[in-house]
Parts: structure tokens; sequence; C-alpha cells
């Protein structure tokens, strides 16, 4: 899996990054897990087209020492459709640059 990781997080880190998330991300199911939904204007023509599987969020994994960003774009409706992809360039770039906001909004420096 690609993935853009942020490590060498303190608890203090870990702490203030779990109350952002909860407070302004969706939680999946599994524990630690949360779903950052793409801006619409930055998805592509077959994302786009699928409406019934929109939102498109990238999953991110929080533990108590490093933020994982998957750069695979999901779906949360179904396992698998022909819209979920590997981030392009644009979204890419938008996840890491929105990671690396959160964290200089917290004032976490690593």
């Amino acid at each position: 899996m690609k993935q853009y990781v942020i490590d060498g997080l303190r608890l203090e880190d870990y702490h203030k990054l779990k109350a952002y998330l909860d407070k302004n991300c969706e939680s999946a199911s599994i524990n630690g897990i949360y779903w950052l939904e793409l801006e619409t204007d930055l998805l592509t023509d077959i994302q786009k087209a699928h409406g019934q599987c929109q939102p498109h969020v990238f999953a991110l994994m929080l533990e108590e020492s490093h933020l994982s960003c998957e750069l695979l774009v999901r779906i949360k409706r179904n396992i698998k459709c022909d819209c979920m992809e590997y981030a392009n360039k644009k979204q890419r770039d938008w996840l890491i640059k929105t990671a690396d906001a959160i964290l200089e909004a917290l004032d976490i420096h690593i």
C-alpha cells in the first residue's frame, strides 16, 4: 500500500490529532481509522461520474507513534469499484498539504 506517513509523534501529539480527527473526520468501524473526504473539484472524471460512490475518501490511520495517510482514493459504500484508484498527482498533493496543514494548525512539529 502506498502511504504518506508522519512518524515520531509524541503522546501529546497523538492526543491532539485524535481530538482533531474525532471532531473533523468520520470514524471508520475500525478503531483509529478515519475518513478524510476528498474535495469534489479534485475528483477524476470517472469519480465524478460515479455519484452513487461518493463521497470519495482517503483513509487515515492514527496510532500513538504515527499517522498513516493511504494514497488510495476509496469509497465507503462498496469494497471495489472502477472509481477506486490510487491518487493522481493533484489528489496526492492535496492529501499531503492537508495533513501538513493539520499538523501546523495543532502546533505539532516533527
